[in-house]
């Protein structure tokens, strides 16, 4: 079985979290969903359990970052060309997302930022395959 990874983070409205996902295209397992919860489906190994703050509350006795003035994680997303980067880093920002930095082009390697709505910063990646493999060796 595939190593799976299910990043939690907490969202102040869970709808109008959901609807900026669903604008990009993911979808949500309604198995592991409820009013508190959703389940944002970004692969088949990789997961966001989007939690209320309250119902993020429930697993921390930290404070909750203040994604307004903080970063608590950066999100990086592989790509699987430019014009995917492009697409995605498109969609968030017409559905509610703000840019989170520059593009950064490196010829070999292109990415572009995004908050979503609830401040969390997602990178989307593209790396030239020849690059990687050349790296390797």
């Amino acid at each position: 079985m595939n190593q799976m990874i299910f990043v939690n983070l907490p969202v102040k409205n869970l709808e109008t979290t959901k609807s900026f996902f669903g604008k990009l295209g993911y979808s949500f397992n309604p198995q592991f969903s409820d009013d508190s919860t959703a389940c944002l489906v970004i692969s088949d190994t990789i997961f966001a359990m989007l939690l209320t703050e309250p119902r993020f509350k429930e697993f921390t006795k930290k404070e909750i970052a203040d994604t307004s003035t903080t970063t608590e994680v950066l999100l990086a997303l592989s790509a699987e060309s430019r014009e995917k980067v492009d697409e995605l880093a498109d969609a968030a920002l017409a559905s509610g997302g703000s840019p989170a930095g520059d593009p950064q082009d490196h010829g070999f390697m292109y990415g572009r930022s995004f908050q979503d709505p609830d401040g969390h910063t997602w990178e989307v990646v593209w790396m030239d395959p020849a690059a990687v493999e050349g790296q390797q060796g």
